[in-house]
């Protein structure tokens, strides 16, 4: 990855994007987009931009932009934030972290509090971590101080940015799904060199992580023929992570692609002929319903789209700390413009 995609990717990693709250990260992934085609955005804060935009069959490709925090709900007399939680929390691996609420008039640093050990009673202990166990800490003396800085309302996530670790493996909070919204804009990067016969949509999505519904209306919108997502998958290379329950799927080991009840047999079989062509590495999983990605919104929207699935492999999903491959991202980018590159007019999506 050069350092100028390096730069975007980390920067959009970074910015803070809860569901709902997704404008100042839409507006980076414009940024980058914007060099060559127009993005445009809704008043969900979906962003898209078309390459070709006559061409047929329309491809929608789809990366969502939010990732999961805390949204504040009530400050206490004492100065304590309490919240709720955006998207789904692993509420056990959250004491200790430091924080950011994120105001109207910028950032506020906390941490997220919770009675110390020692205090503990034996059996609780025994017990998980529930939202009702924690708050937010801004070291006010008191609610008039607290309200100041912080408002109900306000979104919070977890204080921790991108890091390289070693083989072309990098950490961060909000992999899931940065990277693929990443991979989106990387594939029309690719595209717009290229001379294709297809009009594709890119479209960095809003508000996966509750319901998937940014996606239903950008494709209620687009109508495209043919709605990929890129999303993430879990990696099974790890520690008490068992293959066959989940498949095998390795970092570093190229993108996934999806087979199942979601996915349109031609989309797949085309996407895995581009692979072997192009000399891609790829892997495979399974879905028996529903994937739980944009994909399960774009393929019931109007009359049907051919769907289908490309995942990233991700350690350690939905926590501050999720592991993806480089290599990975850059794989499914050019799996991607290999399989757009590849489509007429002609192709018929009808299993």
């Amino acid at each position: 990855m050069d350092s100028k995609n390096m730069a975007f990717l980390k920067k959009l990693v970074e910015t803070p994007s809860p569901s709902g709250y997704e404008a100042a990260a839409s507006k980076v992934w414009a940024e980058f987009v914007g060099e060559f085609a127009s993005p445009e955005r809704d008043v969900h804060g979906n962003c898209w931009a078309v390459l070709n935009p006559k061409g047929k069959p329309v491809v929608m490709l789809a990366g969502h932009i939010d990732e999961i925090g805390l949204i504040v709900t009530y400050i206490d007399g004492n100065g304590f934030i309490h919240f709720s939680a955006i998207g789904g929390i692993d509420w056990n691996i959250m004491p200790g972290s430091r924080v950011y609420v994120h105001t109207e008039n910028g950032d506020v640093l906390g941490v997220l509090g919770r009675k110390p050990i020692h205090l503990i009673k034996p059996d609780d202990r025994k017990r998980g971590v529930e939202e009702r166990d924690l708050w937010i800490d801004i070291g006010a003396q008191n609610k008039k101080e607290a309200e100041k800085l912080v408002s109900v309302g306000d979104p919070v996530t977890i204080a921790v940015g991108m890091e390289e670790l070693r083989n072309n493996i990098v950490v961060s909070r909000a992999c899931d799904d940065k990277t693929g919204a990443y991979v989106v804009a990387r594939t029309m990067q690719l595209l717009a060199k290229k001379k294709i016969q297809a009009a594709v949509y890119g479209v960095a999505t809003v508000q996966e992580e509750i319901g998937l519904r940014g996606a239903r209306t950008s494709a209620f919108r687009i109508d495209p023929d043919v709605g990929i997502a890129i999303d993430v998958t879990h990696a099974s290379d790890q520690p008490t992570v068992d293959p066959k329950q989940i498949g095998d799927v390795k970092l570093g080991g190229g993108p996934v692609i999806c087979r199942g009840p979601n996915i349109n047999p031609v989309v797949y079989r085309r996407l895995v002929q581009a692979a072997k062509k192009s000399k891609l590495s790829y892997q495979l999983e399974a879905s028996g319903g529903g994937t739980g990605t944009d994909a399960n919104a774009m393929q019931i929207s109007r009359a049907g789209v051919a769907t289908a699935l490309v995942s990233i492999p991700n350690r350690y999903m939905h926590t501050p700390v999720e592991l993806v491959s480089l290599d990975d991202l850059e794989g499914a980018a050019k799996l991607l413009a290999a399989f757009i590159e590849d489509l007429t007019s002609k192709v018929s999506f009808i299993p």
